[in-house]
């Protein structure tokens, strides 16, 4: 499948992943393939990306098999990471989320810190719904529910913002937060 999708998509990673590129590859299964960055932000930036095109961070939903997909390829990351930078003690994994992409195919950042040089830090700052979020906060939000547990559309909360204000958030099907007016 990827190889069909490689050969109709302009996308560099549906590229990577479905055919032989002069890309490096530094892990590849069914699922994903992982290889480092072309410009690297630390000691070791690697991106694991999953084989099927899937947009973005957006795209992923509380199913079993989406959740399965980004542990996978968290898994896949730390491994990796850890094998080739085992000095470093800090390590951070995670994706953009849009507008902030580079390019639209998932793909998990895994990085053995420091930044380098280190202001490219600034391009991984959490900015709400649309900065960098962290792959166990994702995990999190795509979790698959419990049985018996469904999600409608939108689950409404009450919650206290700053200033003692309240507002009311609902989360949509993904777990992202939209405030709506009182």
């Amino acid at each position: 499948m990827a190889a069909a999708a490689a050969a109709a998509s302009p996308c560099i990673f549906c590229q990577i992943a479905g055919k032989p590129t002069s890309t490096t590859l530094l892990h590849t299964d069914e699922k994903v393939v992982a290889f480092q960055d072309i410009n690297p932000a630390a000691v070791r930036h690697y991106l694991v990306v999953p084989v099927d095109h899937i947009p973005t961070v957006k795209d992923l939903q509380r199913r079993p098999e989406d959740y399965s997909l980004v542990s996978h390829m968290l898994e896949v990351g730390k491994k990796l990471i850890q094998r080739d930078a085992p000095q470093c003690h800090q390590y951070r994994f995670g994706f953009h989320q849009p507008p902030l992409n580079s390019v639209n195919h998932l793909h998990l950042h895994c990085f053995a810190l420091p930044y380098t040089p280190r202001w490219k830090c600034i391009k991984y700052l959490s900015v709400g719904s649309i900065g960098f979020v962290e792959a166990e906060k994702l995990l999190g939000k795509i979790k698959p529910l419990p049985p018996g547990r469904s999600l409608k559309r939108y689950d409404l909360y009450l919650c206290r913002c700053e200033g003692g204000i309240n507002k009311l958030v609902k989360l949509n099907v993904a777990g992202y937060a939209c405030i709506v007016s009182l």
